[in-house]
Parts: C-alpha cells; structure tokens; sequence
C-alpha cells in the first residue's frame, strides 16, 4: 500500500515509518526538513502544517496514494510553531484534500487527553481535527494513545526519565498520584499497521492503552530502578512551586510547561478491554516492556543531562549579559595598559571594547531565544578565541593570573559546544 506518513521525524512518526516498511508498505515521509531523514531508501516529501491549510495543495500531493497517516504534533505553540495550524487546520486541510484525491483511508494520530475537559490548547485543537475527520465520508481511524513508551524517549516520557534520575530525593508533582495508561511503541505501531491491512474497523476512535493503570509516583520508582541507580525516597513538591516552574518553562524552553502540567493532572487512562476487542491486539505490560528493553548508558546520560541542559542554557546567557553590562564599565586604567602594550589609540580601545559589550549582550538573548545553536555557538567559540587571542597579545601576564581570567575561557568554550549538542532535540 501507498502511504503518506506526516509527522514521519517524530518520537511516534520515527518508529511508524520503520514500522510500516518493515510491513512492506511503500511509505512518504511528509516533514517540514526532509534532510533530517537522510537514508538513501527513503521517499519525502517537504510539507510545512504551518502553512499547508489549503486542501488543494494536499490533493495535489496526495495524488497516487492508498492511504493517509497524520502524525505531526506539538505539545505547545512557540516561535514559527503554531498548535492551531499544525493540529487543527493543516490536518482538516490534509483530510479534504484526501477527499477530493479519492484517498479512502485516513488514519488520524490524536492523544487519549483530546477531550473538552482538558482545558489545553493541545487538546482543543487535536479535538478540533478529529471532531472535522468523524463528519467526513472517509474510511477514517482516530487512534488516541495513552503515554507511549520507548526505548528512546523524548517529551513527556523523557521528563518522567529525568525526575526519576534526580539526585537523593525524586521529586512528586503533588501528591504524584496522576495516573496513566502506558503503552509500549512497538503495540501502537502494531496497531496502526493492522489499521491499514483490517479495513473492516473503520470510523471507530480507538484509545490504545496498556493493561496497568500506574501512579505517577509508581512510574518514576520504575523507572529509577530500570536506570539502574539507588532506591531514594520521594518528596512531594508543592503545585504552587510546579506551576511557577512551568510558566517559567513556557518563557525559557525548560523542561516543564504550562500545557505538560496540565496534559498530565487531566489523565491517560482508557478502556483497556474495549480497545482489545475492538483490534484483537493485546498489549504487553507496563513493567514487561521496561524488562524488554534494559537501559543503557545513553538513558542514563540523557536522564542525567534533561534537567542541565536549561540550567547551562541560562548559565552562558547570563554570561554573556552580565559581560556585556560590566563591560560598559571599563577601567581607563586597563585601557591605557593595553595602549601601551599594543600602540592602539586609547579611543580605538574604547570603541573597540563598546562594541564587544554589544556583541556580549546580544549573544544573551539569542541563546535565551534558542536561535540556532550550531551556528551560535560557533560564532561564541570564535568570539571567545579572538577575545582570547587579542589579550594575550596585549597582555600576555593574563595567563598567569591567579584567577585565570583568559585560563577560564578553555572550559567555557567547551561548555559550548556541549551545550550546542544539547540543543539539537532531533
């Protein structure tokens, strides 16, 4: 069969993509960047939900196919990602122009939160899409997991890999009696792949879900175990101070946001035994499929790094804001040192050290901004080496300053390049 994946460079999108080609099928990974999926047997197609809300456009590219797999989400809206677009009107867009192609299957990747009650933008504009695909006379499939676990993690289940990671105390949400329904990837790949072979289960939403309902605190106990560090007693934080991190999540890109909080207090758990009859399919267990896949070192690092990550993050942007606002307050003393030492004009100097304070506080906000951090860091590294190279022209005695003001530059700049790697979430 045909298949137009979207979404195919996503946490589930990844593992479908494998998925369905392991079945045999003929499948088009549909993604904003196709060269993030540089595989020589790999058909893509460059689409952008941003922007692609115009159901002529989707017929055109639709032409040929069997079937239509929508699998692009965010969990938020943020600079160039807009949920109402790539939720709500792409993928309405996406389904009429499977219509007018005469594409019959469509099968819909929503989330088992995509209810009113959620009160997320997440949520709604999910809704949104599938409440327009249940109205449409297409052989239509919602399929609705519950938290999806892998041998990989990214999102949510990358953050509960983190809180379990922490050190000395694991850190409640609450009371950490939030529950979930966790369902193993390789059971929603089986079941969207049985989707496409079993045409006889159409327009019905389906709610994969594991057969164990597990406690918050009960998943990230699990979870520290499957890492394989010591057992640490848990400590609840209060929601006051998890509500205060989330909003400063949403400004900063940390870990924790508004709509995650949310997401989460609202539930994924489901109909376990109506999903099996429904499908046939049975799902392994929330501890069976841990067992399955023991951690390695990189779990570890990456659970270890999660929380780092926004830390260093801030770290180099206050850096680079402090060094720019101090700067402005040179020394007329230093100034007429390196005069002296290297024949430069005094206000050459001056203008010289004003526009590298400039630089510095630029520097800041785009990190805050994460503005593309390969080429940032770059230009930060390069920044650092002639800052480096300039004083050790003009005054050579730095380096033998007992507190290594030019010394300190080594580990700062691989700091950077650690923190550039960070950056890059896929």
């Amino acid at each position: 069969m045909r298949v137009l994946l979207t979404g195919a460079n996503g946490f589930i999108g990844r593992h479908l993509l494998a998925g369905l080609k392991a079945a045999g099928h003929d499948v088009t990974a549909a993604v904003r960047d196709p060269d993030a999926l540089r595989r020589p047997d790999l058909t893509t197609m460059q689409v952008d939900f941003n922007r692609d809300t115009d159901a002529v456009v989707w017929t055109r590219r639709l032409a040929g196919f069997d079937a239509v797999i929508n699998c692009a989400g965010v969990l938020q809206s943020a600079r160039g990602q807009s949920a109402q677009a790539i939720h709500a009107a792409a993928p309405i867009a996406l389904f009429e122009g499977a219509k007018l192609a005469g594409v019959r299957r469509v099968i819909q990747i929503s989330a088992i939160s995509a209810e009113p009650g959620a009160g997320t933008e997440y949520a709604d504009t999910k809704l949104a899409a599938d409440e327009h695909l249940k109205r449409m006379d297409l052989d239509w499939v919602i399929v609705r997991p519950s938290l999806v676990v892998a041998s990989g993690a990214f999102g949510g289940t990358a953050l509960l890999r983190a809180l379990a990671a922490s050190p000395f105390r694991i850190p409640l949400v609450g009371a950490g009696e939030q529950r979930f329904q966790p369902i193993q990837m390789s059971d929603v790949v089986a079941c969207v792949v049985n989707l496409l072979a079993n045409i006889r289960i159409n327009k019905q939403v389906l709610d994969p879900v594991g057969p164990d309902v597990v406690t918050l605190r009960q998943l990230l106990v699990d979870y520290r175990a499957w890492l394989g560090f010591a057992p640490v007693p848990c400590v609840r934080i209060p929601m006051l101070f998890v509500r205060s991190a989330a909003r400063i999540g949403d400004v900063l890109g940390g870990p924790l946001s508004t709509t995650a909080l949310k997401q989460m207090a609202f539930g994924n758990v489901g109909d376990h035994a109506r999903y099996v009859d429904a499908t046939g399919l049975h799902p392994i267990s929330w501890k069976h499929g841990l067992n399955q896949h023991p951690a390695q070192w990189q779990d570890r690092w990456h659970a270890r790094l999660y929380f780092l990550r926004p830390a260093l993050r801030l770290a180099l942007a206050l850096m680079w804001l402090i060094s720019g606002l101090v700067g402005f307050g040179y020394s007329p003393d230093l100034l007429s040192r390196m005069a002296a030492s290297t024949g430069w004009a005094t206000e050459a100097l001056r203008i010289f050290a004003i526009a590298g304070c400039i630089a510095d506080l630029l520097l800041g906000v785009l990190i805050l901004a994460r503005w593309r951090p390969p080429l940032l860091a770059g230009i930060q590294i390069a920044l650092i080496a002639g800052y480096t190279a300039f004083l050790t022209w003009a005054l050579p005695g730095l380096w033998m300053d007992p507190f290594g003001p030019l010394l300190k530059n080594l580990p700062i700049m691989a700091a950077i390049a650690i923190w550039a790697a960070l950056e890059q979430d896929r």
